[in-house]
């Protein structure tokens, strides 16, 4: 199959595909006569593999330390499972820093309902986020 073939198969740009090249996630073509890029079923399954895991959080370079381990005959699953776990782990502190903005966005929010503009000093740029008490 050609380049858009694959693109329209794996749902993605075909600059994409063409990164992946690059970034050494998806081997280099063969060429047909032409000079067309020509994909085997392989390099979809790949593509496939790569879509999945940026969805499950995976950096291309953690793809690519994937594939690296596969490529060597070893089963990179430990390795995936170490992944994964850091990726929970960060999911669950970035969750708790958002919870935290939520807060201080709730308490400016509740603030700026009764906030008076005319309590603004000339040198403040905004007196909502820079007076404690909202406008007191």
């Amino acid at each position: 199959m050609r380049i858009g073939e694959l693109a329209e198969a794996v749902n993605l740009p075909t600059r994409t595909i063409r990164y992946y090249e690059r970034r050494g996630l998806l081997a280099e073509p063969q060429r047909a006569s032409n000079g067309y890029r020509v994909y085997d079923q392989q390099t979809m399954d790949r593509t496939r593999f790569i879509c999945r895991a940026q969805a499950a959080g995976f950096t291309l370079a953690e793809i690519r330390s994937i594939i690296d381990i596969w490529a060597e005959g070893a089963s990179p699953c430990s390795h995936v499972a170490e992944l994964l776990e850091a990726k929970l782990d960060d999911v669950r502190q970035r969750r708790r820093q958002l919870a935290a903005v939520e807060r201080v966005l709730k308490e400016l929010i509740e603030r700026g309902r009764s906030f008076d503009p005319a309590d603004c000093r000339d040198e403040e740029i905004c007196g909502m986020l820079t007076h404690p008490g909202g406008g007191s």
